[in-house]
């Protein structure tokens, strides 16, 4: 059997996601049931049933306030906002699943690693082994205020600060506790042995943490660790830690090589490639016929919001495109210290150079060039072709209208995939780790710089 695609579904705790303005249609339900933990049960029964490998949490720090300077265009059709924060619904969700995982993000540029660390063992714990973290370094100007500061940190300082929150998280996950630390001697009168359980006693530019780690560890010690970003500094950062990574591009050849980069970037490292797997983003309008799915396509384009649209792309971007007033000038790339990846997709990273008309037109409109549209064999078609050109392992799959646009997936998709042996029948067993990466392989491998920290508690002891 060849290789088989793993799916996330793309999420957010909130109202709604990136599917902007479809909140006006009538099938959609999460801006009215997001606050309701049935609403994340009855999810979570239907992507374990449509055999999805987990579901990934994106999250932001605040609002999307770039676009016109304002935050008014992000508030008004709910870009991202209200939004909940996703660590307590998985307990619920993990309740009701045996095999489905869950990926968390958390920021590293406004979290602390101690609690951090403690979160995810303690969801570790409850999932029996089914956690990632998604590590982001926040961008918005918005967030950087609600946490006190003028103004965002500098890209390149928000990675070298991730860099030593990922150590001491490693030191806290890795070598805090041994194993058996734990040990429940009632003879003794020991629950646990002191002598295995150790401070850090880390001491750098960004925090100083002395622990030991408060929580014993977990199936996993270490969450599967997620990363999205593919600016210089990112693909190094995803390269040294990430055990996955969504990659975009404009096109499946830039995706490629974005791959290989990040890949060739490991084994410098001294990581085995194999040990990193690469997701990217799908987006598929699915119905019985042809006739259908693009009925269901011109509708959701009448509900579309482009203001939305604009917002989400300011804030992400740095660009505030109210600002371009010359049409016909070129859509120039300039530096920001917002997403550097998505500041270049329209310019630098561009197949095309584009005009300022030529930009503001893409957001009027939901993007045909990157939705599959059609009956189940059209979209499953695509999707085959785009997963062979790309040559990722998975795809995080948006939703425009939820839930109806994951059960049409489940429904009409699913099975053409399994049919094709492109998607599994049944799940793998063992943690979230072990699902990804094979039996016996529920921690960090030794070649991965987490594991160093294990490493050295077993010599010193």
């Amino acid at each position: 059997m060849g290789k088989e695609i793993k799916i996330n579904v793309f999420e957010m705790a909130g109202a709604m996601h990136n599917s902007h303005g479809l909140w006006k249609h009538p099938n959609s339900r999460r801006h009215e049931r997001y606050k309701d933990l049935d609403y994340w049960i009855d999810l979570a029964e239907l992507l374990e049933k449509g055999r999805f490998d987990a579901v990934f949490f994106a999250d932001v720090a605040g609002i999307y306030d770039v676009y016109e300077k304002s935050k008014e265009p992000a508030i008004r059709d709910g870009v991202q906002v209200p939004l909940n924060d996703p660590a307590f619904i998985v307990p619920a969700m993990a309740s009701v699943t045996e095999h489905l995982s869950f990926a968390v993000t958390v920021s590293t540029t406004y979290e602390h690693p101690f609690s951090n660390a403690r979160r995810f063992s303690t969801l570790d714990h409850l999932t029996k082994g089914r956690v990632a973290w998604n590590i982001v370094t926040s961008y918005l100007p918005n967030a950087a205020r609600n946490y006190g500061f003028e103004e965002m940190k500098k890209h390149d300082e928000r990675y070298e600060q991730a860099d030593e929150f990922l150590e001491v998280s490693y030191k806290l996950w890795e070598g805090s506790w041994e194993d058996h630390a734990v040990i429940a001697d009632v003879d003794k009168e020991v629950l646990i042995d002191p002598s295995k359980v150790h401070e850090i006693n880390h001491m750098g530019k960004f925090y100083s943490v002395q622990g030991p780690h408060l929580t014993e560890p977990s199936l996993q010690r270490t969450p599967v660790i997620y990363q999205a970003g593919t600016s210089e500094r990112g693909r190094d950062f995803a390269a040294k830690h990430a055990e996955c990574v969504f990659v975009g591009g404009p096109t499946p050849e830039k995706i490629r090589y974005y791959i290989q980069d990040i890949k060739n970037r490991a084994e410098k490292y001294g990581r085995n490639p194999e040990h990193i797997q690469t997701f990217t983003f799908l987006n598929v309008i699915v119905a019985e016929t042809t006739e259908e799915a693009q009925a269901k396509y011109e509708e959701y384009n009448r509900l579309w919001s482009p203001d939305a649209a604009k917002a989400q792309y300011g804030g992400s971007s740095g660009y505030d495109l109210a600002e371009y007033d010359d049409p016909e000038a070129y859509f120039e790339y300039k530096h920001t210290e917002h997403g550097q990846t998505r500041a270049a997709s329209l310019t630098k990273d561009s197949p095309t150079k584009l005009k300022v008309k030529d930009v503001l037109d893409r957001f009027e409109n939901l993007d045909r060039d990157h939705v599959f549209v059609g009956n189940p064999i059209e979209v499953a078609d695509a999707i085959e072709q785009y997963f062979y050109e790309t040559g990722v392992d998975g795809f995080n799959l948006m939703h425009l209208v939820t839930p109806q646009s994951l059960e049409d997936f489940v429904e009409l998709i699913v099975p053409e995939l399994q049919r094709r042996g492109l998607y599994k029948q049944e799940y793998e067993q063992g943690t979230f780790r072990e699902k990804l990466f094979g039996r016996e392989k529920a921690t960090l491998p030794s070649d991965h710089p987490g594991a160093i920290f294990r490493k050295q508690r077993v010599l010193q002891d």
